[in-house]
């Protein structure tokens, strides 16, 4: 009796088709928390003829959610920093400065995400919250596509505002309350190096002045 087919990781489907692509072959290659996905195509060119062969390994994350929380009355944000094993392999510091993020679970919606991310990392609940966009991170490599979103806090003096994260998930976040134009100074001198941070705060260098008004209700 042959045996069945293990079922594919949740996170790795076939890659769905589309006119530019011209698979051979796609197979699960790992199948841990995230999935990695060999997948061996030719694709469509500018002049419509076939690509060379390709093979590409695609590490499988889904998407995920990322929250700037600002403080339009004082012109504050609150980031967060913990520790980052992959930086420390690319020879960065490992304690990374960011903003609270996650991965969007399946059918959740992503504002809710977002919402549920911030509270769970810094304890701060946002009251209203906007969209800044939606963004691939590695599309060279990975799947994973962010919502990015701001939201509003209200937000203590600057400084340390305690240690957060999930006990369960081994988590442990510092939060830091900095004033807006300090923090776009630090990532001026490329202090902070985690690009969804990076994002956010360019993103809110533009649209701080029509919030500072939106958001004073």
């Amino acid at each position: 009796m042959k045996a069945r087919p293990s079922p594919r990781h949740p996170k790795a489907p076939p890659v769905p088709p589309h006119p530019l692509y011209l698979p051979e072959s796609d197979e699960v290659a790992w199948s841990g928390r995230f999935a990695l996905q060999v997948v061996r195509f030719r694709y469509r060119r500018s002049d419509g003829t076939p690509s060379a062969l390709l093979t590409w390994e695609m590490w499988r994350r889904g998407q995920g959610v990322v929250l700037l929380p600002y403080d339009p009355r004082t012109r504050r944000v609150a980031l967060i920093e913990q520790f980052r094993l992959p930086a420390l392999a690319a020879g960065e510091a490992p304690v990374m400065r960011e903003c609270p993020a996650g991965l969007l679970g399946e059918g959740e919606d992503p504002e809710l995400a977002a919402r549920r991310e911030a509270e769970e990392e810094t304890g701060l609940v946002p009251d209203r919250v906007e969209p800044i966009g939606q963004f691939m991170l590695m599309q060279g490599g990975c799947d994973e596509r962010m919502h990015f979103y701001c939201g509003r806090v209200s937000l203590p003096e600057a400084g340390l505002l305690g240690l957060r994260g999930l006990e369960a998930e081994g988590e442990e976040t510092r939060i830091l309350v900095l004033p807006l134009d300090e923090a776009l100074a630090q990532l001026a001198r490329n202090e902070i190096r985690n690009v969804t941070a990076a994002m956010s705060l360019l993103w809110l260098q533009v649209n701080a002045p029509r919030l500072d008004t939106e958001w004073m209700d």
